[in-house]
Order: structure tokens, then sequence, then C-alpha cells
């Protein structure tokens, strides 16, 4: 029989093996099904030491349980995930950045919807602690990457209390529940990279967090004129943007591959310019696709002009991520859960000085 005990009122004692320490997890609710690394105390403050914070210390109430994510019990669960230290810095900024009330944290960890936390790292951090942007960004294959987003879902787990069946009630879940975590490509992209459209400085290293239901990957391989390949592309997306069509409260990421990305820029388009493209591609769906009541509905709410209604209410509901690799001629498009809004923190390391804050912004 394995051997348990209670030391105080953080730290209990098991037996030492790692196959003690994961059953034991398991049958507690902890872990995400996949073994975890036993969270001893000499990992957990090799884990704290990442952030030079002190271990009580308080970075955010998790919904829904409304407990507070102290630094230590981050680290915990960090640990548990896979991370390295010099990873923890992130996970703290990410989890500062799902317990801001536009996130909507409570209807992402209670929904019966398929959400996810997604997050994108921008920055020299990328590069320090080697974050996965190009071939095979969304995994599998990179630690960063991997154990980085299944923290944020550890941490929803055990200190937000997001049990599956008990209190998170979503109907399917999706992989992303594991880890969804990318960095954006910033040196292959001819525009301005995330963090800086939100508020950061360029040279910051920031996360920007993302409600993502699941995604969706479009292809064109035909075409060669940026306006052709993004009306070709996002003609159909329509379909798989739900929460943002019903309920115009939803944005979505648009992640294009590098090139692609470059086809465009070197055509002269902004940023600005590929989200008014696709805003304009998205805005001709045929109300009639509809069955009546639905129909009636959108006709109601005054979405309907000459039969046709818009997936989104603004261009700037798009958002656009350039990653993955070069020679595919793919994108991935990541729906957003309606309700909730993205959010970007700056990360902070031992000796720079901690920021709050704007809504959204670094």
């Amino acid at each position: 029989m394995m051997k348990v005990s209670k030391v105080s009122e953080n730290r209990i004692l098991v037996e030492d093996s790692i196959e003690a320490v994961n059953e034991f997890a398991l049958r507690q609710g902890w872990t995400d099904g996949l073994p975890i690394i036993p969270p001893t105390i000499d990992r957990v403050e090799k884990m704290m030491a990442g952030v030079g914070r002190l271990p009580g210390e308080v970075v955010a109430e998790i919904l829904p349980k409304c407990v507070p994510g102290t630094i230590e019990r981050l680290a915990a669960n960090a640990v548990m995930a896979g991370c390295l230290p010099s990873y923890f810095p992130v996970v703290v900024a990410a989890v500062e950045a799902i317990a801001e009330p536009e996130f909507s944290l409570f209807r992402v960890n209670s929904t019966t919807n398929s959400v996810g936390v997604m997050l994108v790292i921008n920055g020299p951090i990328r590069h320090e602690i080697e974050v996965n942007c190009g071939y095979g960004v969304f995994g599998p294959g990179w630690p960063a990457n991997a154990t980085i987003g299944r923290a944020i879902r550890l941490v929803q787990i055990n200190v937000g209390g997001s049990v599956p069946g008990l209190v998170s009630k979503s109907t399917h879940g999706h992989p992303g529940r594991y880890t969804m975590c990318i960095g954006e490509y910033e040196e292959k992209s001819p525009w301005e990279p995330l963090h800086a459209e939100r508020g950061c400085q360029r040279g910051d290293s920031a996360v920007t967090v993302f409600p993502a239901v699941g995604n969706l990957m479009v292809t064109d391989k035909i075409h060669t004129r940026a306006r052709d390949i993004l009306g070709n592309m996002f003609s159909f997306i329509d379909c798989a943007a739900t929460h943002t069509l019903r309920y115009q409260s939803g944005q979505v990421m648009l992640v294009l591959n590098p090139d692609h990305a470059k086809l465009m820029g070197d055509e002269g388009l902004s940023k600005e310019d590929v989200r008014q493209i696709v805003y304009e591609v998205t805005s001709h769906i045929q109300v009639s696709r509809f069955l009546e009541d639905v129909r009636q509905r959108f006709i109601d709410e005054g979405r309907v002009v000459d039969g046709m209604m818009k997936l989104a209410p603004r261009a700037d509901y798009f958002m656009i991520v350039v990653a993955g690799g070069e020679g595919g001629l793919h994108a991935t498009m990541v729906p957003g859960f309606g309700g909730c809004m993205p959010v970007t923190k700056r990360i902070e390391r031992p000796g720079t000085s901690p920021t709050r804050a704007g809504k959204g912004q670094c």
C-alpha cells in the first residue's frame, strides 16, 4: 500500500517513487491525465527562483473557485507540467492575463463549449527559452511550448478548480486543453508583432492569452495574389466561427505562414489591409443558409442587409499572427469564444519592474 502522510497544510509526504507520486496525484484529481514531475520542495524552490518573487505573493485569484494563485502554487503546477525555471516568468504573466476580467475565465472554465486557453509568446524570450515559432508550431516536439501551455491548464484545474465533469462542463473539450502555446515568428513577418500592436514595446517579451475554440487549417496553393489567397482561404470560415457569427462577441485569430505573409507584405499590404480584406470576404453570408427561426432572429436584430450578414462586426475582430514553417502554403484559423477577449501581458523577469496592464494591453 502506498504510504502518504500530511506534513503541513501545504506539504504531503508520499512514497519516494515516480509511480507512487503519479498514482497519488491522479487520485487527487491534480493531473490532466498525463504523468507529472513530482513537485518536491527543492524543485518548487528552484522554479520560484525563476521570477525572484516571494512564495506567498498572490499573482491573481483563479476562477471559478476564487483561490489565490500564489507564486508557490503556480510554481508547483509548473513543476508538475515539466517546465524549466526559465519558463516560469511566462507562466506567471499568462496567469495574470487569464485573470483579467475581460478574458472571463469563469466562462472558459465552466462552459459546456469546447474552449481552452491559447498562448502566443512574443519578444526576445522566445529565443532564450527556445519557443517554437516555425515548423509544427502547434506541436508536438518543443518542451517550452508543450510545458508552458500545460502549466496554465494545470493551474486552471488545481487552483481554479476546473475539474472535468465536476466544474468544467465542456461537452467535448478539445486537445488544446492539454496545451496550446505558440511563438510568433517575428523575424519572418513583414508587420509589427502581435504584442507591439497591443501596447508593448517591440523589444519587450510578452504573452497573449486567447480563448480558443479549436482550430481549422485553411489552404491555398493555387493563387499568387494576396487578395485572391485571402478571398479563397476565408470564404468559408463563417461555418466555424459560430460564436463570432451568432453573438458578434468573439474574435478570430488568423495564423498565417511566413510565405503567405511575405507575399502580402511584398504587395504592400499592411496588417490592417489584410484584416479589411478578410472582413470584406466574410461579410457576405447568405442568411438563407439558416433555419427560419434563426434567420428571423438575425433579421430582427438588424444584422441582415439585402439577404446578407457579416461574420464579425468590425475588421479589428480578426487578429493576425505569423507563425509556422516555410514552403507549405497553409494558414490556421482559431475561432474565439464569445464574450471572452484576448489579453496581453508583458513578461517580467528578475530585475525588471512589475507593471499592471490596462485592458488587454501591456
